[in-house]
Order: structure tokens, then C-alpha cells, then sequence
């Protein structure tokens, strides 16, 4: 009896979770999103899947060989509440062992209906499925396949003209921070490394780094339920880079599309970091930030409580 419960506790410990794969972006206009992502932030475009009347399902933004971002144009059966996230994608070593441990744990799938019974392959070829956390933000589990495109192009389309070499980053919009430590640190085993306050009364920002990498979850809390142009700054991706400076004076000399909201100033952000936000044609926001504080020490976390519903 000891043995078969032993070997049940393994066979469900978690997989390992070893970086941040991509975030699924919903855009109105893909040549302006490739315009943007393509002529202004340097990235290239490796491949593409069309629908059966040859318009774009899906086309990849690539940031280096295990990180992208995914443009979905707008059709007839995109959510309808304006927001441009799709999904978040998390990387893992056994996606099959992984829905077994998160059916374990009662995590549901997308509208809060069951996981998927198996694995299957994505349009690309990796091995994948789809998750949902408290917020209803679809979190997908990616698993890089030997004959998937993503391994398959390794090396190729990594352009110098790249404004960043790592995505350190993604945000994601939160009402509950309980609910949510709930799922990203006690069930996904992320760790909290620092919180910030925008404004040191409530709470802003609490960061969950992947247990087996670098990469972190940026919880951005609310209270009073954001409108569309807050969730738009919200939702976002951070590309991580050792100058904004450099970076800054590279972007000047690029043609930003004629759509997007202009770029902000180099701003120093409450933890202490250089940065630079733009914006896609969609509104989301593409935060540019050095991997290091001003002075090289780390920024104190902050002591605020989480808002409520009236803040």
C-alpha cells in the first residue's frame, strides 16, 4: 500500500515548467501588427498557417528560438470585449505529465470547462493544450516537438535588426491576488522574487518567477474593474535589454506605424529600471527594459495591501 501511494505521488509531482513560449495577441490589422513587430521592434516572421480561403490564421513573431509572439487576426468568433490577449504559453518538458498534474489539482480549461482527455499537436507541430487561471486568461502548455517547426528553425530568423534578444516577461490583469497565488505559485510552484505600488497606497504589481527559469508572470492588480485602454497596458509583454539607451536612438531611426500611439520617453519605473513602453496598432503595450536597477541594487518590495473593489 506504502509503494502504490509513493508511486502515485510521483507519477503526479509536477513537470517542470522552463520557460515563457509566447503570448497570443488578437489584431485587427495584421500588416499593420507586422509593421510594427517586423519593421519597427527588427523582429522576422518565420512562418505562417492560413485558413482554407488563404487569409491568415496565424503568423509568429520571433524573438529567439524558444520565444514568440503569436498574431491571430480578429474573425467572426474573437471574444468580443475588445481585449487583444489571447492566451500566455508557458513551456514544459512533458506536457502529457502535465495535464495529468493539473487534472490533479482541479484546473479547468478555457470557459471553465474540463482538460482535454490527451496531447495533441498544434498547427506548428509541438505538443500542447490549453489551461485557464482564476481570471478566465487562457494559459497554454507548450511542448517543444523534435519534428515542430520552433526546434526546427532553430538558428534561423534572428535578425541583428532585433530590438531584443529575450521576452524576461509577460503581464497579466488580476482581481484577486489570493485566487491567483493560488494557481500561479502553489499549483504552476512560481516564486514570489517582488511587489510594487504605483502609488504607495495599494498594491500594483507582484512578480511570479517559473520555477525552472528566469522568466517571470507579472501579476497587475486591480480593484475597480479596469477599462479597455487600462487592460490593454495591463496585458502586456516585456523584451529585456542591456541599454534603452541604445535601444532608444535605434528606434528613432525606425518608421513607427502611422496607428500606433508614439512611444514614450526612457522613464525610470518604480523598481528602478530603465524603460521604454510602445504600442502595438492594437494598443499592447511592449514594454522595453533593462535586466538591471539604476545603481545595481535591488529595489525594495513594497509593504501596501492589494486594492479592493473600490480602488
Amino acid at each position: 500500500m506504502f509503494f502504490t501511494s509513493l508511486q502515485a505521488e510521483i507519477t503526479l509531482a509536477r513537470p517542470k515548467i522552463i520557460g515563457i513560449s509566447h503570448i497570443g495577441l488578437w489584431v485587427k490589422n495584421i500588416d499593420a501588427s507586422r509593421q510594427f513587430y517586423k519593421n519597427y521592434l527588427g523582429f522576422d516572421e518565420p512562418y505562417t498557417t492560413n485558413n482554407p480561403d488563404g487569409s491568415v490564421h496565424t503568423t509568429w513573431i520571433k524573438i529567439n528560438d524558444k520565444q514568440s509572439v503569436e498574431l491571430f487576426p480578429i474573425n467572426d468568433k474573437t471574444p468580443s470585449d475588445g481585449d487583444s490577449l489571447y492566451h500566455i504559453a508557458l513551456e514544459t518538458d512533458d506536457a502529457v505529465g502535465m495535464l495529468k498534474y493539473l487534472k490533479s489539482k482541479s484546473v479547468t480549461g478555457p470557459g471553465g470547462k474540463p482538460l482535454p482527455e490527451t496531447v495533441t499537436k498544434g498547427k506548428i507541430g509541438n505538443m500542447n493544450f490549453f489551461a485557464e487561471d482564476p481570471d478566465h486568461h487562457i494559459v497554454e502548455i507548450v511542448q517543444y516537438a523534435d519534428t515542430g517547426l520552433t526546434l526546427k528553425n532553430a538558428g534561423k530568423a534572428i535578425p541583428a535588426s532585433r530590438i531584443a534578444k529575450r521576452m524576461s516577461h509577460v503581464g497579466v490583469a488580476v482581481g484577486n491576488l489570493e485566487r491567483s497565488v493560488k494557481f500561479y505559485r502553489d499549483i504552476l510552484g512560481m516564486a514570489e522574487f517582488w511587489r510594487g505600488s504605483a502609488n504607495n497606497v495599494t498594491l500594483s504589481w507582484v512578480n511570479e518567477r517559473l520555477p525552472e527559469s528566469r522568466d517571470y508572470i507579472e501579476l497587475m492588480l486591480y480593484g475597480k474593474k479596469p477599462n479597455l485602454d487600462r487592460v490593454h497596458s495591463m496585458h502586456h509583454m516585456c523584451l529585456e535589454v542591456p541599454s534603452i539607451y541604445t535601444v532608444d536612438t535605434t528606434l528613432n531611426t525606425r518608421m513607427l506605424p502611422a496607428v500606433c500611439k508614439k512611444s514614450t520617453a526612457i522613464r525610470v519605473g518604480v523598481n528602478r529600471k530603465r524603460q521604454i513602453n510602445c504600442f502595438d496598432p492594437d494598443g499592447t503595450r511592449v514594454e522595453i527594459m533593462e535586466a538591471s536597477t539604476i545603481d545595481g541594487k535591488p529595489t525594495p518590495p513594497s509593504s501596501t495591501p492589494p486594492p479592493n473593489e473600490d480602488q
